[in-house]
């Protein structure tokens, strides 16, 4: 099993962030690693997604687990494999609010395949609150 976090803290609101998770159509217009993405229906668990990574092919995805405005879990499975990643706003009194994406991948060579995708989350997470506190500000 792989299992690694990516922290960043923003000074966006809430449901700045929570506006760019939620609207995943709009995924690669700020997610360097998304040259598209589209929701099948509203984003609530169960529901699917494909999503293509930049220089791949689509991937279908699926919500297991949606707390609105507080986190979100996505699931693909590919054979044997099962990536899983969490995506959770924490918020702390006086406090700036963090980002975490948390990543799970399981089955045969679960540690490189981990590694391979997860190399850009410190980049996502940097693009993704560079467009929050962008839609924060203009707000």
């Amino acid at each position: 099993m792989f299992f690694r976090e990516f922290k960043t803290t923003t000074t966006a609101s809430r449901q700045a962030v929570w506006a760019l998770w939620s609207d995943v159509n709009r995924w690669s217009t700020w997610n360097p690693g998304t040259a598209h993405a589209e929701l099948k229906g509203p984003f609530v668990a169960g529901a699917e997604f494909s999503m293509t990574p930049s220089g791949q092919d689509p991937m279908p995805f699926r919500l297991t687990q949606v707390q609105e405005g507080v986190s979100f879990t996505d699931e693909t499975s590919m054979g044997d494999i099962c990536v899983s990643v969490e995506h959770r706003i924490v918020e702390r009194v006086g406090e700036p609010l963090e980002l975490v994406y948390a990543a799970r991948v399981t089955g045969p060579d679960a540690a490189q395949i981990g590694a391979a995708i997860t190399e850009d989350f410190d980049d996502v997470l940097s693009a993704l609150v560079r467009e929050a506190e962008r839609d924060w500000m203009a707000a």
